[in-house]
């Protein structure tokens, strides 16, 4: 009997072993780290051993309290970081780790759910864990790098619920899952500025890196950021979706590289208002059946309140260049606001692999499009009209207006600094740039594969510009300001 009283009690004893979290009391208290290891129960310790401090059971913070990350945090074996007040996570000389570093089961994960007050992580390397949610919490991102998520738990990196985080010049990367998704039945308006996707969704599920639903209020931006696959087919570059006609979203995408992925950009649903300007969409063209995407830009309307505006941008080497959808309105170019796209060289082997067909623009729906001004890699109108398909292949199809169009591809934006370049072709290894006007300007040469060779400051208005590392070949020379960005052509022999 004393036995079985002895074990009872032993039993009764682990229970709370199991079960073990501690929450804070609410009343406005800061605390850092080691204030956690002091009152957290043993829910946050110091490991001598590992030389780490560890967060071994669940720890909420409470509302009006705050979380000041003073080091480097270890989480166990699925263990969760909830915040419901505020926590600042802000390294001004190194990086703080928030990262797993347990054996086995469940990653651990961070939760920001109605938080009371701001969410705000700077130089945080933050890998292993199995997902950070944002909840109707104000969250910001600053310099982060997010890798190695396993993602059992969620299907990306960061969800975000009736919120509008911001990231900023983040990385994320090899990441089982997405990047970044909100839901379809939550409205969230992420900002994404000077980030850099890379190889996520490690996995091959069919994602895209950026997977979002419904917009807020505010606007969807995804601007200045590069997005570029690994070699896994069914990883897509970016979706904005709203398949349950519940919204309103507005998106802007501008001067983003999307490049190697299934697909670069997929808009899709109801209700959704989008610029597109200044991208670089290049070699999506993972996907192994073109009949199943591969589009540079895609717009699939389920009302005709799916309206895309495109200017600016470079579409080449995609299964197919732009793909217009059911009862999508796409503006690529009006006779009054010329679409200034370089879309050329955009297609895929048809005809049981006998033959190569170009498809830059893909009308696949009754609405008619405008899209003058436009570079198609050529100036002959019967080339062009052979990699468009629209009601002259199809009478059920909407009518593409192309003409007139642009015979080179010197693309550039109305209001923005006129340059010169010379010689040009370059054959000395150098040239000169010639500003219209001279203010602050930023030079960025890139290949014809789209990648960036060479960044310059220009401060003056004649510049000499040399290029002896670049080889031989076909260049675009982008000259960007406070106005917006010039893009010109240039031969190097």
């Amino acid at each position: 009997m004393k036995k079985a009283t002895l074990f009872l009690a032993l039993f009764l004893g682990f229970i709370p072993m199991l079960n073990a979290q501690w929450t804070s009391p609410g009343n406005g208290t800061t605390y850092n780290i080691d204030d956690l290891i002091e009152v957290s129960e043993g829910c946050v310790v110091w490991n001598e051993s590992n030389q780490q401090y560890r967060i071994e059971n669940d720890v909420t913070i409470s509302a009006n309290d705050k979380l000041d990350v003073n080091h480097s945090l270890y989480f166990g074996n699925n263990v969760t970081l909830t915040i419901k007040g505020s926590i600042d996570a802000i390294n001004t000389d190194d990086y703080y780790w928030l990262a797993f570093s347990g054996n086995s089961g469940v990653n651990g994960r961070i939760r920001l759910e109605d938080a009371t007050g701001p969410c705000v992580f700077r130089r945080c390397n933050i890998t292993q864990l199995d997902g950070i949610q944002i909840i109707e919490s104000e969250a910001v991102f600053t310099d982060c790098h997010f890798h190695t998520f396993r993602c059992e738990q969620q299907s990306a990196v960061v969800n975000c619920m009736n919120c509008d985080p911001v990231f900023n010049n983040c990385e994320f990367y090899s990441n089982e899952g997405a990047a970044i998704s909100s839901p379809a039945n939550g409205q969230s308006s992420p900002q994404i500025l000077n980030c850099q996707f890379t190889n996520n969704v490690t996995s091959n599920a069919n994602l895209p890196q950026i997977n979002l639903g419904i917009g807020a209020q505010d606007s969807i931006r995804i601007v200045n950021c590069t997005i570029e696959g690994g070699g896994h087919d069914m990883s897509g570059g970016i979706t904005i979706a709203d398949l349950m006609n519940t919204g309103d979203t507005k998106i802007l995408l501008k001067d983003n590289i999307v490049k190697n992925n299934r697909y670069g950009y997929n808009q899709q649903g109801y209700n959704l208002s989008s610029v597109i300007v200044g991208n670089q969409f290049i070699d999506n063209n993972l996907e192994t059946n073109p009949m199943n995407g591969g589009s540079g830009i895609s717009v699939f309307g389920m009302n005709e309140n799916n309206k895309a505006v495109i200017r600016n941008n470079m579409i080449t080497g995609n299964l197919w260049g732009i793909t217009v959808i059911n009862a999508a309105d796409v503006d690529l170019g009006i006779e009054d606001d010329w679409g200034n796209n370089i879309i050329h060289d955009n297609g895929h082997i048809t005809n049981y692999g006998m033959d190569f067909t170009y498809f830059d623009l893909y009308n696949n729906s009754a609405n008619n499009i405008m899209a003058v001004g436009n570079y198609w890699g050529t100036t002959d109108i019967q080339e062009i009209e052979n990699h468009i398909t629209h009601q002259n292949d199809d009478p059920n199809l909407g009518l593409v207006n192309y003409i007139p169009f642009l015979e080179n591809d010197n693309v550039s934006e109305s209001n923005t600094t006129s340059f010169e370049v010379w010689p040009n072709p370059v054959s000395d290894g150098s040239f000169t740039l010639t500003l219209e006007n001279a203010m602050p300007s930023e030079l960025v040469i890139y290949n014809v594969n789209g990648q960036m060779v060479k960044t310059q400051r220009i401060d003056n208005q004649t510049n000499i510009i040399n290029v002896e590392s670049l080889g031989s070949g076909v260049y675009f020379v982008e000259i960007r300001d406070i106005s917006g960005k010039t893009v010109k052509k240039l031969l190097i022999k």
